[in-house]
């Protein structure tokens, strides 16, 4: 079946359009990427436009249709790249003006001579160039590393500029080769590979951002609001999970952690104080027990600490400066005075990792009590855990 290239371009004008109204609804609903997707949603317009006109150039006089269309679409392509890269952080400001400013002047020296070469091959260099930039701030993005839509991305404005590229450099001198039936067939490719930019690149960007939104919100629903640590939903999760993944004669140490006497300090100074000393502390136990430790809020003054690969002395030592590092902590000051606050530990120590979680923190649970028996500020040891299975 043909395709004349004039149903194609209402083809890429229609999906273009219709990508833009899509992506500017959708910029409600993602709050900390509106201004991403509006700058996006203003590109697809912009290139949607470009195109509409493209259309009708030859219509203008001289090379004034030309050169406007194109200097249209190579904005819609800038704005592209300039909403990818404000997802990362950056901005292409000064670049793309830049780049505008020097095909503006192409144009203008070209005049109607040279208007069908600049249309032709020159014009497609800097849409290359954008699109290849676009490419590598998608590469560059850590916040998408772990989506799996980042990688369509990649490979479509990689391929975008991969065809314009090609178009600009190696088509010239196919062209001067084999004749201009080859431009022509060239202009058919450039246009169905615009159609799949048009439909699939909208597409994988929205579905990025729904993909960053979603992980963002499954983090805060595990994450406690006050200190940031995970909820006692996430610590059993990750914990279960750690558990599975070691091996069956890796130590295992578990820390229950509960501050000492903080129901009178909240009375005694407020809540605000209160939610201070928390803060103070979860940058404490954070510090001390380092990055492989599973650590979790679980109840309102109450913490646990999983530590994988802890025999008992290790684990002991890691309680021990916790207790040491907080009890020398200001936490807070109210009306010039000094708010300092202490920690009871409880440590449960298992001799593989099949032992269930619950176990392990029923009796750090015990040898936490038992701390809090003795006056506090110091860490307990629990009996050795021993996982009984019941013969049914």
């Amino acid at each position: 079946m043909h395709v004349d290239l004039l149903t194609l371009y209402l083809l890429i004008i229609g999906t273009l359009f219709a990508s833009s109204g899509m992506t500017l609804w959708e910029h409600r609903s993602h709050p900390k990427r509106s201004t991403e997707l509006r700058v996006l949603a203003a590109a697809y317009a912009t290139l949607a436009i470009g195109c509409a006109a493209a259309v009708f150039r030859r219509d203008v006089p001289g090379p004034w249709g030309s050169a406007l269309s194109n200097l249209v679409i190579l904005t819609g392509y800038l704005l592209v790249l300039h909403g990818v890269a404000l997802l990362n952080g950056r901005q292409y400001r000064a670049a793309s003006f830049g780049l505008l400013v020097v095909m503006a002047l192409v144009w203008m020296a070209s005049g109607a001579h040279w208007e069908s070469t600049v249309w032709a091959y020159v014009s497609a260099i800097p849409i290359a160039l954008a699109s290849g930039m676009t490419s590598r701030e998608l590469l560059r993005s850590d916040d998408f590393k772990a989506l799996q839509s980042r990688y369509i991305a990649v490979g479509v404005t990689g391929i975008h500029a991969l065809t314009y590229a090609m178009r600009a450099l190696a088509l010239p001198w196919l062209v001067g080769r084999y004749g201009n039936d080859l431009l022509l067939i060239a202009s058919a490719i450039t246009m169905y590979e615009g159609v799949l930019y048009s439909v699939v690149l909208p597409m994988t960007l929205l579905k990025l951002i729904r993909e960053e939104t979603h992980g963002r919100l499954l983090q805060e629903s595990q994450t406690d609001f006050l200190t940031r640590l995970g909820n006692r939903r996430w610590f059993f999760e990750e914990g279960e999970r750690v558990l599975g993944e070691g091996s069956k004669n890796r130590p295992l140490s578990l820390l229950a952690l509960d501050l000492d006497h903080f129901k009178k300090l909240n009375d005694r100074y407020g809540h605000h104080a209160g939610d201070e000393v928390l803060r103070s502390f979860a940058e404490v136990a954070r510090r001390v027990v380092g990055h492989e430790a599973v650590l979790a809020r679980i109840g309102g003054e109450e913490f646990a600490a999983l530590l994988p690969g802890h025999d008992e002395a290790r684990a002991k030592a890691v309680g021990e400066a916790i207790v040491e590092c907080f009890a020398q902590t200001v936490s807070h000051r109210v009306n010039g005075a000094e708010v300092r606050a202490t920690v009871s530990i409880g440590l449960a120590h298992s001799t593989h990792a099949g032992q269930p979680l619950a176990e392990l923190l029923s009796a750090a649970d015990g040898a936490l009590y038992r701390a809090k028996s003795l006056g506090g500020n110091r860490v307990e040891e629990a009996g050795k855990v021993v996982h009984l299975t019941v013969a049914r």
